[in-house]
């Protein structure tokens, strides 16, 4: 009796030490520690992936910006408007197409420390203000508009507003001016030249481009001159350029102000002998439709316009969601560069035993600069050490018969450069 007392005794603490040797071994899950140098963003399991929209949508820019925005609609749309199964919510904000209201819209966002990134901007110049204080403040940036060389890179190097953690699926301009100067120079066979700019880092950068690459050709750039933004009167500046003996008048700039040059310039009867040539800021429903016969004859220079199953499969979406088809083709960049934004941010944030969802902010960005071969809407995209993803292809087309809108005139091409790297 006592043997079998003992026995049992004996089992039972065997298995209590086996029970406790066991508990010892296993090992609890460690509590996640963020190690990203730029620090993480934790969010709950009933908090949503928070993302800043900073467009311009006032004025007549407005229609870019609105374009940016449904892109991006349009890339969350195909995800069922989650990514990670988690809601997104988006503060917009108008950024007015200045520099002012860009740091202005940017400063709301990054008052917030859950938010992820910013989408946007539509102009450049609100782009160089709010890269600069997303960057200082650990953000990731992406633009599906933005195109001045002055933002990314110039000749291979780092541009003066590049910043970290701003990427672009619009093309870099650098090559746009150099485009236009050898289609006029070549093709147009002009010699004489005058350009305008609006002192925006856009503007400024294709009349750089273009005045560099004409000269360099051997033409003469009689003119080289800027007005400024919410400028009315031209005349003074048009008479510059008659005075000056131009035989081309490059002006790359935005509405309303591109407006004002060229419908005052049709009122003077010697700007006839003139020819008159815009940025890719131009093609769009709006200038076509404010300008209407006067801008017959107009030469454009802009990327290459995007075509095949994958873009008419987006038309159709676009036009079912929103009743109307869209005013410029930009919206399919804005939809790339979400998509590309949405896949880094599910490739780098971490789930824990908890559902706590932590996203490092450098881990983002270097999920964006990993971007390679992005089967996009636009194209396939790679994003470089610069932040541009696109591959650049520009093209000039003319504007001959304006009853044909928008499609008209994209498909009158009358000359294609893409630059060698």
């Amino acid at each position: 009796m006592y043997r079998r007392k003992y026995a049992v005794l004996l089992i039972f603490i065997l298995i209590l030490q086996a029970i406790l040797i066991f508990n010892g071994c296993e090992k609890k899950p460690a509590k996640f520690k963020c190690k990203d140098a730029l620090g993480c963003v934790d969010l709950r399991m009933d908090e949503p992936i928070k993302i800043g929209i900073l467009q311009a949508l006032s004025g007549k820019v407005a229609a870019l910006g609105q374009e940016q925005i449904r892109g991006f609609e349009l890339a969350l749309d195909d995800r069922q408007g989650k990514i990670l199964n988690r809601t997104v919510t988006f503060q917009i904000e108008d950024t007015g197409c200045t520099a002012e209201g860009g740091v202005n819209a940017a400063l709301k966002i990054i008052a917030d420390p859950k938010y992820i990134a910013i989408f946007g901007t539509t102009c450049s110049g609100a782009a160089a203000t709010v890269s600069k204080a997303m960057s200082d403040a650990g953000l990731t940036m992406i633009s599906g508009n933005n195109s001045a060389a002055f933002l990314t890179s110039i000749t291979g190097k780092h541009a003066p507003n590049w910043q970290k953690g701003y990427f672009r699926t619009a093309q870099n301009e650098e090559n746009s001016g150099k485009a236009a100067a050898i289609y006029a120079y070549k093709e147009l066979g002009i010699r004489k030249v005058a350009t305008i700019n609006d002192g925006d880092i856009y503007t400024k950068g294709l009349t750089d481009g273009f005045n560099k690459a004409f000269s360099s050709l051997g033409g003469i750039v009689v003119l080289d001159t800027s007005i400024n933004k919410e400028d009315k009167e031209m005349r003074p500046v048009l008479t510059a350029v008659l005075n000056a003996k131009a035989q081309l008048l490059f002006f790359p700039l935005f509405q309303p102000e591109a407006n004002h040059i060229l419908f005052q310039a049709r009122t003077i009867l010697e700007f006839n002998k003139i020819k008159l040539m815009g940025g890719g800021a131009l093609i769009n429903n709006s200038f076509l439709k404010d300008s209407d016969e006067k801008a017959k004859g107009m030469y454009f220079v802009g990327p290459v316009s995007c075509e095949g199953p994958a873009v008419d499969l987006m038309g159709k979406k676009y036009k079912n969601k929103y009743q109307t088809s869209p005013s410029v083709f930009y919206f399919l960049y804005a939809y790339d560069a979400a998509s590309i934004l949405f896949e880094a941010i599910e490739k780098t944030a971490f789930k824990d035993d908890k559902g706590i969802l932590h996203i490092g902010r450098k881990a983002l960005r270097d999920g964006l600069y990993a971007t390679t071969d992005f089967k996009g809407i636009s194209g396939i995209l790679s994003c470089d050490q610069f932040g541009d993803c696109a591959r650049p292809k520009f093209n000039v087309v003319q504007l001959k018969d304006i009853s044909l809108g928008l499609e008209g005139l994209k498909t009158n091409v009358k000359f294609i450069y893409s630059p060698k790297k």
